[in-house]
């Protein structure tokens, strides 16, 4: 995939959650919610300061990270579905 997200963007592939409940029930997919969850697949060079100094990024390529239920904007590329969205909207990486 050659495609780079612009300043504090972020590429993110969702991670599925679990098909079934602890109790052994399967969970369709009509009843199933959005994972919350997700692999960093790019990342931007950062926003800028007023000063015209880029901003580091806080996450990197492979981190797995939470974000808000509605973060994003959903787009396809090379026939995967993926999100793409601020580094803001990330609730925090997964250790």
């Amino acid at each position: 995939m050659t495609f780079t997200p612009l300043h504090d963007r972020v590429l993110v592939r969702r991670i599925e959650g679990d098909e079934t409940t602890k109790g052994g029930l399967i969970i369709p997919d009509t009843a199933k919610e959005k994972p919350q969850e997700g692999e960093v697949v790019s990342v931007g060079a950062g926003g800028r300061r007023e000063d015209g100094e880029r901003i580091p990024m806080d996450v990197k390529a492979g981190d797995r990270i939470l974000f808000g239920k509605w973060s994003g904007s959903e787009i396809k590329l090379d026939g995967e579905d993926l999100l793409i969205m601020k580094e803001s909207d990330i609730l925090g990486v997964i250790a």
